[in-house]
């Protein structure tokens, strides 16, 4: 220890809140977060924000909400003044964005802060000026009702702190980045953000979705399903995205808790469970949800950043948020609509034959079979349609009510097959089927006692496997669902991921790898020729299971174009 160190004192106030500025403050972002919270506890229908040099030169918020009166002016910028609570049952239920009334005084101490104010019904607006710990008086200003405050030269009395920040490209971005969370949080709210003197983003009042298009693209909202699950004072809404909106990285990840973006691990966990059945490898599921529940709930009071928030019971919300989810990631081709997996037709565009596996005698007699009434009039009744023909014996095409459906043969049947084993493990074990001839493999000494050691295991999975030799195992019993496909491969693969995870982390955290896996080795193969009848069962079960819309690596399983979209390909109308 130091000579000094038994000499307790009092540290200055400047210093004091350059302390606490380190924990709010961080870069501009952190300074903008904070200013566009106070314009919504404001009561703000406008928010323009203007920056430059990424905001480490100049960053200002204008609003036109309340404003503050020109007597709480010094008090706006005292450590540990607000307007938002009174109280501890205050401050356990506090509903603002804002509450610890801390930022503006943090804030100030490290720049140069200008506020310029007016109440609603006020004469004239009052506006203060500060520079680190010199406060000036309180001047006449003018402007309309709202308030404007402007922070220059971040941390130009702390140079250190200022050696940090990155270029003004990286720190623009992060401004970039807190101005969408607010935005989307907020979409009845319009916005505004420049850099540089240039508009980067222009906002109006919209809808939810229209707030979540303009500022994640057509793209994620065409691939993404509808969220509304309210069940017992909680609420979980938004869109979720599909496998075909995952990404290589989680930035396309925004989880609001009553109106509060938040990074929770507990609400990550459960939105990375609820997509395991979908998902597997690195991509990254894309979503913008929104949960709602009492606030005396959530303690939003456990990081001075408060993005950072605790659950009274925070089992019942993982549950619910990770069953919410679930159900709405999970209907079949019968309940999802058209845009589930709707594209634009110019992205079909191709000359020259379509070379159909189907001879037109055939299709033909399709046609004949199905009751004109039912092809035609009653299709409704089957969002996939009737079969018309295969292509290249990889692609089912399909007319429905709305156009023609294509649909990837083997991607489908594998989702089918993965799902019915799934209900079979669920229920205890997969069901098997005695081969007539034994499958018999070549396998190394470790393949063979990896069989020897896992034997339960493997026959809870539908695997019937012993050693018929030293380098030779045989298989015979395979799950029912796979007993035409190539069970020694199978076998293998099996026998691969238990000698790498163990049976045990095999059937619980990897069982979606491990029934995709299975599923792929029973699902039909690509270049196999299909009747008009089994391409119609085909369809009939991808109506009726969940998750159909994608296969178990996350690819579609089949693709709408609508009429209209044909009409395009071909000119019509024009």
């Amino acid at each position: 220890m130091s000579a000094q160190a038994g000499k307790i004192r009092l540290l200055p106030e400047l210093l004091v809140s350059q302390i606490a500025a380190g924990e709010v403050v961080e870069r501009p972002a952190s300074v903008l977060k904070e200013l566009l919270e106070n314009s919504l506890d404001a009561g703000a229908r406008n928010v323009t924000v203007s920056l430059d040099e990424g905001g480490i030169r100049r960053l200002q918020v204008e609003d036109d909400g309340e404003g503050i009166a020109a007597d709480d002016l010094p008090l706006a910028l005292a450590r540990h003044a607000t307007s938002k609570i009174a109280s501890l049952e205050d401050l356990e239920g506090v509903a603002t964005m804002g509450f610890r009334g801390e930022a503006l005084a943090s804030i100030a101490s490290v720049s140069r802060l200008s506020i310029a104010t007016r109440r609603n019904g006020a004469a004239h607006g009052s506006a203060l000026r500060c520079e680190g710990a010199e406060h000036g008086g309180i001047e006449p200003a003018a402007r309309a009702p709202g308030t404007t405050v402007t922070v220059a030269d971040l941390y130009f009395n702390t140079p250190a702190r200022r050696k940090f920040l990155r270029t003004e490209a990286t720190e623009f971005g992060n401004c970039d980045e807190v101005f969408c969370r607010v935005a989307l949080a907020r979409p009845d709210i319009a916005f505004t953000l420049k850099h540089n003197g240039r508009v980067s983003r222009l906002l109006r009042a919209q809808s939810p979705a229209e707030r979540v298009a303009a500022l994640m693209g057509d793209a994620f909202s065409a691939a993404s399903v509808p969220v509304d699950a309210p069940a017992a004072g909680l609420r979980l809404s938004g869109l979720a995205g599909t496998p075909q909106a995952a990404t290589a990285r989680a930035d396309s990840q925004y989880f609001f808790v009553n109106g509060r973006f938040v990074r929770d691990r507990l609400l990550a966990h459960a939105a990375r469970e609820a997509y395991a059945e979908l998902l597997h490898g690195e991509r990254a599921p894309a979503y913008v949800l929104f949960l709602q529940l009492d606030p005396r709930g959530v303690d939003v009071n456990v990081h001075p950043a408060k993005t950072e928030v605790r659950f009274r019971d925070s089992r019942a919300v993982h549950q619910f948020v990770l069953h919410a989810l679930k159900r709405a990631l999970a209907p079949s081709a019968a309940q999802a609509p058209v845009s589930y997996a709707a594209f634009s037709g110019d992205r079909l565009v191709q000359q020259g034959s379509l070379g159909l596996a189907q001879p037109a005698a055939a299709y033909q007699a399709f046609l004949s079979s199905v009751p004109r009434e039912e092809s035609v009039g009653q299709q409704s009744q089957h969002p996939l349609g009737y079969a018309l023909a295969q292509l290249h014996g990889v692609y089912i095409l399909a007319q429905n009510e709305a156009g023609l459906v294509l649909v990837d043969m083997h991607a489908a049947h594998e989702r089918i097959v993965m799902e019915k084993l799934k209900k079979n493990l669920d229920a205890g074990a997969v069901q098997r089927q005695t081969l007539l001839v034994p499958a018999v493999l070549r396998a190394e000494a470790l393949e063979v006692a990896t069989a020897e050691e896992n034997r339960e295991p493997l026959e809870t999975l539908g695997l019937e496997v012993s050693a018929s030799g030293p380098n030779e195992l045989s298989v015979r019993a395979a799950p029912a669902l796979l007993a035409g496909g190539d069970v020694a491969a199978l076998t293998r693969d099996l026998l691969r991921e238990m000698r790498e995870f163990g049976a045990s982390q095999v059937l619980s955290s990897r069982q979606n790898e491990l029934l995709a896996t299975m599923a792929c080795h029973a699902a039909v193969r690509a270049n196999r020729t299909l009747s008009i009848a089994e391409m119609n069962a085909l369809l009939r079960e991808m109506e009726e299971t969940e998750r159909s819309g994608s296969c178990n690596h996350g690819r579609p399983t089949w693709y709408q174009l609508t009429l209209a979209d044909l009409d395009k390909l071909f000119l019509r109308g024009r």
